[in-house]
């Protein structure tokens, strides 16, 4: 038996929302954005992973404990919170971010395709916007679940890729748990960069819906109807609480390991200007050798399956519930027509922008920034929302997550200062 239960099927059945989510924000956007930054800076930002890690576990808590408590989304939710007229603009701007990430990452997989096996890279991009697409609408959450947790396992590429070249790791550690900061422009666009790709909105909203997803199910499979009220189980939590953490942790230790990798090669030998995930894996064939590049590649395909969905997904969800429409990955097209409509313009939108001359890479950077910049007023109003009993019934945050969630809003918040700050200043 106790085989049986640390099988790797059964492992990965163990873990959930948490873990797609965490692993979702590793996409070849965030790879590209990880990648530029150990190439312009080299080691320099690897703290940041570390430094982030607990902050992002208590904020994605606290999107997963509204979801599982209320049984329904982050938007549903913080309509409680906001004047509808703030919630529609938070709304409106996660909808601009997601399309750009969505072409980013839709480019990115053409291009990495296109690298590894050659041809031509439009096709290979319409191919993948039109399978994603397809597959979001076709299957059904509880069977599409298990395909993303499977999806999971392609971020380790990253891992092996850091193993096959040869890196100070005295250098490394030094920079991890002694950084140094520069004052300077650029440096902390990089950071809010990081910061805006690691906690990014559509990683909220994205949870607080999987984890709702996951309790109907739960209800539905034991015939009980207990979703309707708010109730919390120790175990649930304690469950959940795991499989966030293990979803945060992970996304770290991979941004980690393409920061030191793309440091001790591109950095290494004066490439310093990186704005594509695929751009990133090129350069590294000369420097790194072919497996190096055929890991990064790989990843950047896999990673991109795995983010695609969840980026239209997320933006289905929050207009749904803005618009008190049906939504649901759950349901079939016909019973969640706007909710699907959505998931479609939004991966058709990704999908045109990444067959246009426009460079939607560099939009993607600022789109970072940008998604930093909006995170912090949205992480504020989900700590409003948490510690609400009218929200949350007796099911409010506990005051550790109450704690290390304000450090997350504040942490957000200091950075996103500090770079306006120095912008204004010149």
């Amino acid at each position: 038996m106790a085989g049986k239960s640390w099988a790797p099927k059964s492992l990965l059945r163990a873990f959930g929302p948490g873990l797609i989510t965490g692993a979702a924000d590793d996409d070849p956007s965030g790879i590209a954005t990880y990648s530029q930054g150990g190439a312009q800076f080299g080691y320099a930002l690897c703290w940041t992973m570390f430094l982030t890690t607990p902050f992002m576990i208590a904020i994605q808590l606290v999107s997963a404990r509204v979801g599982a408590v209320t049984c329904s989304g982050l938007a549903a939710n913080l309509s409680k919170a906001l004047p509808a007229a703030l919630l529609y603009g938070i709304v409106g701007l996660l909808l601009i971010a997601n399309t750009l990430n969505l072409a980013a990452d839709i480019a990115a997989m053409g291009e990495a395709l296109g690298l590894v096996i050659g041809g031509p890279r439009l096709v290979y991009v319409v191919a993948f916007g039109i399978a994603c697409l397809a597959a979001e609408i076709t299957i059904p959450y509880h069977l599409y679940a298990r395909y993303l947790k499977a999806l999971t396992l392609v971020l380790f590429a990253y891992v092996v890729a850091a193993f096959s070249v040869r890196i100070p790791w005295h250098e490394v550690l030094a920079a991890t748990f002694l950084p140094r900061l520069t004052w300077d422009r650029d440096f902390l666009l990089m950071l809010v960069a990081i910061f805006g790709t690691t906690i990014s909105p559509y990683m909220f909203f994205w949870q607080a819906a999987l984890e709702a997803e996951e309790r109907k199910l739960r209800s539905k499979a034991a015939n009980d109807g207990s979703y309707v009220a708010k109730r919390l189980s120790r175990r649930r939590w304690t469950r959940m609480a795991l499989d966030t953490a293990a979803g945060m942790v992970l996304s770290n230790v991979i941004g980690f390991f393409i920061i030191v990798t793309t440091a001790a090669t591109l950095h290494a030998h004066g490439k310093t200007d990186i704005t594509t995930a695929a751009q990133a894996a090129e350069a590294l064939r000369p420097l790194a050798g072919p497996l190096t590049f055929l890991l990064f590649a790989l990843g950047i395909i896999g990673t991109g399956l795995l983010a695609v969905p969840v980026l239209a997904g997320s933006a289905a969800y929050a207009v749904a519930e803005c618009l008190g429409w049906p939504g649901s990955l759950e349901l079939s097209a016909r019973k969640a027509p706007g909710f699907y409509l959505i998931v479609a313009a939004a991966t058709a939108a990704g999908l045109a922008a990444a067959l246009t001359s426009f460079d939607p890479i560099r939009m993607l950077f600022w789109s970072a920034v940008f998604n930093g910049i909006v995170a912090a007023p949205l992480m504020l109003a989900m700590m409003v929302a948490v510690s609400s009993a009218e929200v949350m019934g007796k099911f409010t945050a506990s005051p550790a997550l109450r704690i290390f969630g304000a450090g997350a809003t504040a942490l957000m918040g200091i950075v996103v200062a500090a770079m306006l700050v120095t912008s204004l200043a010149g």
